[in-house]
């Protein structure tokens, strides 16, 4: 044993004195001393597997407790040693508990990296991650990762391991997947939108609603509408508004957009649009827009103007509809999980997939029965029944 812990210390040593450049041989000499470095790690976490598995607690505890201490290494949050042992001490003490740690085993050679954040996000990763182990079927290896994650380490891990798709989840997670080798296929979710270069090696499931699914709840809700208004940023959701024009002609709706890339001329154009719009066939979208939906400026604006004119206004946000908007679809997280753990099997299974930005079909409905009243829409108790949440709260 202590055999081991010198060779763990001397490579760990020569790894932090060795530069991290991308030149082939000192990619190939960090990848050698990480590996070694791994190695290392590796056998007593088999030990205390070993020892959870035949019910020795006292020592399985006292192994733990080590691997708990061990398992950072120069900073970086990759709980190496803890990918070896799939939680079988953890889950003694407490089998509820549902946290996205490195654990889980690569046997469905899927893995799944998540950005390090507090709440709600944090809750938020937890339920995608569990609808995907839902729909694989096993527990997956979860790694935490910022924005000083070894992407050199992580590589090696990764082939180690025998990893083949990489679901990446928020904006560190496909950065930090985006850096990996490419033999990887990624699919990638906890975004609103990317980059167009970043959504080239990925198939995205974003976090806005599908524009089908909000023309559908609008027309069923009020279908006497006949146009839709919406504003823009193009530099952030013209991938959006493409899949919003072939929507709205299945609905029979003319899709209205108008281009802004500062908030001082979507302020104007709401002006603008608020002052022709008519209540009885026109309705304003406001998307996941933050140049165009400005939660302090633009949106008390819609509120108050939509509101002395009987103007119906939807959203892709949940939020809205507390503070007033008419419905809003937002994210059922659990579902979502499943869809990016289906299109992950596809992945293995040899199919290269589709790339780039695709709009949210998991989702929930909200809707504010105040507002609804104020239009002149009566929502009876049956009706309100097909919304997921209902505001104001009884």
């Amino acid at each position: 044993m202590y055999f081991v812990f010198l060779v763990r210390g001397i490579s760990q040593w020569a790894l932090r004195l060795l530069p991290s450049g991308r030149k082939p041989v000192l990619r190939a000499t960090r990848a050698i001393l990480a590996a070694t470095w791994y190695c290392m790690f590796t056998l007593p976490s088999y030990a205390a597997a070993d020892y959870a598995v035949k019910g020795h607690a006292n020592e399985g505890k006292k192994a733990d407790s080590f691997i708990l201490r061990a398992g950072y290494f120069e900073g970086e949050k990759i709980p190496y040693r803890r990918d070896a042992v799939p939680l079988l001490l953890a889950s003694a003490d407490d089998t509820s508990r549902r946290e996205p740690v490195a654990s889980g085993n690569f046997r469905s050679g899927m893995v799944v990296l998540y950005p390090e954040l507090g709440e709600p996000y944090r809750s938020i990763f937890i339920k995608i991650v569990e609808g995907i182990e839902n729909k694989v079927g096993s527990r997956l290896v979860v790694y935490p990762v910022g924005a000083n994650t070894d992407v050199d380490v992580l590589n090696t891990v990764l082939k180690r391991q025998g990893a083949k798709v990489v679901i990446a989840l928020g904006r560190q997670g496909l950065q930090t997947a985006s850096l990996l080798d490419k033999e990887l296929a990624i699919v990638a979710s906890g975004v609103v939108s990317v980059p167009d270069n970043d959504a080239r090696y990925a198939a995205t499931l974003s976090l806005t609603p599908d524009p089908t699914l909000l023309f559908a709840r609008l027309k069923g809700l009020l279908p006497a509408v006949k146009r839709v208004y919406v504003i823009y940023d193009p530099q952030k959701s013209e991938w959006l508004i493409r899949h919003a024009r072939e929507a709205a002609k299945l609905h029979n709706i003319e899709l209205v957009g108008y281009e802004a890339r500062d908030l001082g001329t979507a302020a104007r154009t709401y002006e603008q649009v608020l002052q022709v719009a008519d209540g009885k066939r026109d309705a304003i979208w406001l998307p996941q827009d933050s140049t165009t939906v400005d939660e302090n400026t633009i949106l008390p604006l819609v509120l108050r103007e939509s509101w002395s004119r009987s103007v119906p206004v939807f959203s892709s946000s949940f939020i809205h509809v507390k503070k007033g908007v008419l419905f809003a679809l937002y994210p059922n997280n659990l579902e979502l999980g499943r869809s990016l753990g289906e299109v992950g099997l596809s992945l293995l299974a040899g199919d290269t997939g589709k790339k780039g930005m695709m709009p949210l079909r998991d989702v929930f409905t909200a809707v504010n029965v105040r507002t609804a009243g104020h239009i002149g829409l009566r929502l009876g108790y049956q009706q309100q029944k097909g919304f997921d949440a209902v505001f104001p709260e009884p």
